[in-house]
């Protein structure tokens, strides 16, 4: 490993602390995905694929998505279908294409293991409602400079999404508003993979985050 260049600054004591969460939510994947019978790339396919509903979703949006080479996502769908988890069907959009989509077997697999209580569930409960929020708003900028850097793709977040109105209302316990289902929301209701998000464009999107941040 690389010696910092500077061991003592707060951006490399923040990076070390979240290498040590990152090592937790390991050891949490690992632990589930032994329950399910898969390995945790294999898990982490089917989690996706649920999560994307009728989308299309394909070998190269896998491997970017879980930031794995497509050989790498190619050996764990083959396996997956195998398996039974999962069926490729051709893509609507392009009959060349191949469309993956879970089976019963597969939504039950993975169903499975989602109640299962890990260390990380345990260590953001070690935080206050206020701190658990704070977190949740770092979370979602960090995540936000990845993606407008091209580090990985668009996230499913409320503020890359084009139903997204944020401090539209006046009640600061609820001041954004989701126009998917016309409703109201506050600042710990913001998703981080949301499965009715709609991609706004990069204007869009850029808008939405200035008005997001009013200070």
């Amino acid at each position: 490993m690389e010696t910092p260049k500077n061991p003592l600054s707060i951006n490399c004591r923040i990076r070390e602390g979240l290498a040590r969460l990152a090592m937790a939510m390991r050891v949490d994947e690992w632990n589930k995905a032994k329950a399910s019978g898969l390995n945790p790339t294999q898990l982490a396919i089917l989690a996706l694929l649920e999560g994307r509903g009728q989308h299309e979703f394909g070998v190269k949006d896998i491997a970017a998505h879980l930031g794995v080479s497509q050989p790498t996502a190619t050996d764990s769908i083959n396996a997956l279908e195998r398996k039974g988890y999962l069926a490729k069907t051709p893509g609507q959009l392009d009959r060349r294409a191949v469309r993956l989509a879970l089976t019963p077997e597969g939504i039950a697999n993975l169903h499975a293991v989602e109640t299962s209580d890990g260390l990380a569930r345990q260590a953001v409960d070690a935080l206050d409602a206020d701190e658990q929020q704070d977190l949740l708003l770092a979370l979602v900028k960090m995540i936000r400079h990845l993606q407008e850097t091209d580090a990985i793709p668009v996230q499913r977040m409320c503020v890359t999404c084009r139903y997204f109105a944020p401090f539209a209302h006046s009640d600061s316990a609820q001041p954004h508003h989701c126009n998917f289902v016309d409703a109201s929301f506050g600042q710990r209701e913001l998703r981080i993979d949301c499965r009715d998000h709609d991609q706004a464009d990069p204007a869009s999107r850029a808008a939405t985050w200035e008005a997001f941040q009013p200070g």
